[in-house]
């Protein structure tokens, strides 16, 4: 793994308070094909995988969907993808295996009821990355994200009064808590130390500001993950994270984002910890 002073060393320093920022993914991607060392470049590939996925899922609802670009593969991978997939005739080897039976299978599962293509991938991406990621914190990442996505998801499920195991995904130690665990918080609180803070997040009625909450506390995680290590491939993935975030918040009003975000990170900063499980030794 390389050490890549002068690349970080020479990024604008990115704030929640502020999603007004000189440097874009498109920006920094082009200096990183530059700099990176081919295995570090084999991490960062996760990053953009998951932008795949999401256009893959896109172009399968619409052939003519409008696709992001900041992913791995070009127009013309996406059509061999689903086509070579249709045609039961897929290589491995050339794309993620989990991509091209999602594509496969897509016609038959679509319009199923009850069935989010977008959740459905998702959960495919993060066990993908999940087990394949060379990196650590990398894993680590996406491992949080799973389990964060599907204790929500839990207690939101649980608060509506639905079926609850309807809407998990996964064969995980957090998964069989909330599927086999009828107390308030799935008894997770003794097992993640982070579960406090999301039974919070899930009361929040303000959709916009639950999805802050949820991405201040992701983007404090990822602070505490290269803390001692601000010029590693660690570092590099964590500051193309928060890029990430700052895109999506970048739509919402400045003047309000910027003092709401204030006080989420001061509250987090004061109430939350990172989970034990997580943190680098």
């Amino acid at each position: 793994m390389g050490n890549y002073y002068c690349l970080m060393a020479g990024l604008p320093d990115i704030t929640l308070e502020n999603t007004k920022h000189d440097v874009s993914i498109a920006d920094l991607r082009e200096e990183l094909e530059a700099a990176l060392s081919d295995s570090d470049k084999k991490v960062l590939y996760y990053f953009f995988l998951k932008n795949d996925c999401t256009n893959l899922v896109k172009l399968l609802k619409n052939p003519n969907a409008e696709i992001d670009d900041h992913g791995n593969l070009t127009m013309e991978q996406y059509v061999d993808l689903m086509t070579s997939a249709r045609e039961m005739n897929f290589n491995v080897h050339r794309y993620p295996a989990f991509m091209s039976e999602f594509a496969r299978e897509f016609a038959y599962n679509k319009d199923k009821e009850g069935y989010f293509p977008e959740d459905d991938m998702l959960y495919k991406f993060y066990s993908y990355a999940i087990k394949t990621c060379p990196n650590k914190m990398v894993r680590q990442w996406y491992k949080l994200n799973l389990d964060i996505t599907n204790i929500l998801t839990a207690f939101l499920a649980r608060k509506n009064g639905w079926n609850v195991a309807d809407f998990i995904q996964g064969e995980d130690e957090v998964t069989e808590m909330i599927l086999t665990n009828n107390t308030k918080d799935f008894n997770l609180v003794n097992e993640k130390d982070y579960v406090v803070d999301l039974m919070k997040i899930v009361d929040c009625e303000d959709p916009v500001e639950k999805e802050k909450k949820i991405d201040a506390f992701k983007w404090l995680w990822l602070e505490e993950q290269t803390f001692f290590n601000i010029f590693s491939i660690e570092a590099v993935f964590a500051y193309l994270c928060k890029l990430d975030m700052l895109a999506r918040w970048d739509k919402l009003d400045v003047e309000k984002g910027q003092e709401t975000f204030r006080q989420i990170i001061e509250n987090l900063r004061g109430e939350a910890r990172v989970p034990e499980e997580f943190v680098r030794k």
